[in-house]
């Protein structure tokens, strides 16, 4: 398996921020088209529909964002964060969970420690869950549904790359409709109204549902189970699209993770759901993508290998030095990346 890239990232671009708070709309933020071997292209997200063609269809992510950040305390009375993950695969009564502190893990969880919420809540560590250490499964006793003890008691997760906290408004997108997702699909932020208008009749817009889980994994390691639902209505009009020679551009990793996890090998789209443990790297490759909308991430992130099955490891080192370069904002608040899929990379790929 390659290595993802690795590069420093300046800390002027480390903070990144709402464009709204930058006195921008959404559609406003910087975006970076790549297309193969040419060199990228900078523009701005409102131009999209400028490197679209009709017959193209985008996929976008209908999860909406939980204010799943809870305060708690630990029975010294340290103060910590349990950050909702997602339900525990194996029991849908349980949560797995991480435990911060001052923006670093808690290291020294233990099984059976319990951990007073607000409102006379408790959460109990019950096992650790894949990784020894950092992610738990925990019981949580509340004294309300889960859905409306968030929104009493809990906050969108953030982390200390962002200069404030933000709303839970700002962490939804325009497509938002089904809560699940620990932190934000991302990718659909600078969607705005004005963009979608400018697509006219021939690009179409189709929906996945994918919830994401916490973002803050150790450097290399790999994505967890997730959520996911493919209709039927939009494996139809995938499949549609590339029947008519039209290309598939998936809004975000998280689409991207979804409907590779119900692509078949000859890239066909099934309907599917349920929970996916795909990791696509560039030896996996894609098979039904061709393309995705997406924003700058960390180095050596696990999303990076995912880009590089896309558009290329070159194609992504080229336009991760143009971003650098030129200032480009990273993060969920960031600016934005159009990758197109390498015609050239995906035959060697398949050749391989």
């Amino acid at each position: 398996m390659s290595a993802a890239l690795a590069f420093a990232l300046p800390p002027a671009l480390e903070a990144a921020e709402p464009p709204e708070a930058r006195g921008l709309a959404r559609d406003g933020v910087r975006l970076m088209v790549s297309d193969g071997a040419r060199p990228p292209v900078h523009a701005r997200f409102l131009d999209l529909p400028a490197f679209l063609r009709r017959g193209d269809l985008l996929v976008v992510n209908e999860s909406a964002t939980l204010p799943a950040a809870l305060r708690a305390r630990r029975a010294d009375g340290t103060a910590v964060s349990v950050h909702l993950s997602t339900p525990d695969p194996g029991d849908a009564g349980r949560w797995v969970v991480e435990l911060r502190r001052d923006g670093e893990r808690v290291r020294d969880a233990r099984c059976g420690e319990r951990l007073a919420l607000p409102g006379g809540g408790w959460a109990e560590l019950v096992t650790p869950y894949l990784s020894p250490g950092r992610l738990w499964i925990a019981a949580l006793e509340l004294a309300m549904p889960l859905s409306d003890f968030l929104h009493e008691h809990g906050a969108p997760i953030s982390y200390a790359h962002q200069p404030r906290r933000w709303p839970l408004d700002d962490h939804q997108t325009i497509f938002s409709r089904v809560p699940g997702s620990a932190e934000t699909p991302s990718a659909g932020r600078p969607f705005t109204p004005r963009v979608l208008a400018r697509l006219g009749h021939g690009v179409g817009v189709a929906p996945i549902v994918l919830h994401t889980g916490v973002s803050s994994l150790e450097r290399g390691e790999r994505p967890y189970p997730e959520r996911f639902d493919v209709p039927a209505a939009t494996a139809v009009r995938v499949n549609a699209a590339h029947a008519q020679g039209g290309r598939v551009i998936a809004v975000g990793t998280t689409v991207t993770r979804a409907l590779e996890t119900a692509a078949m090998p000859d890239g066909a789209v099934r309907a599917a759901s349920g929970w996916t443990s795909l990791t696509i790297t560039p030896e996996r490759g894609v098979r039904t993508v061709d393309g995705l909308i997406t924003g700058w991430h960390e180095p050596d992130a696990s999303h990076l290998l995912l880009l590089e099955a896309v558009a290329g490891r070159e194609a992504v080192k080229r336009c991760y030095a143009a971003a650098l370069e030129v200032g480009y904002r990273w993060h969920e608040f960031g600016d934005s990346h159009l990758l197109l899929r390498d015609v050239g990379h995906a035959a060697a790929a398949a050749s391989g």
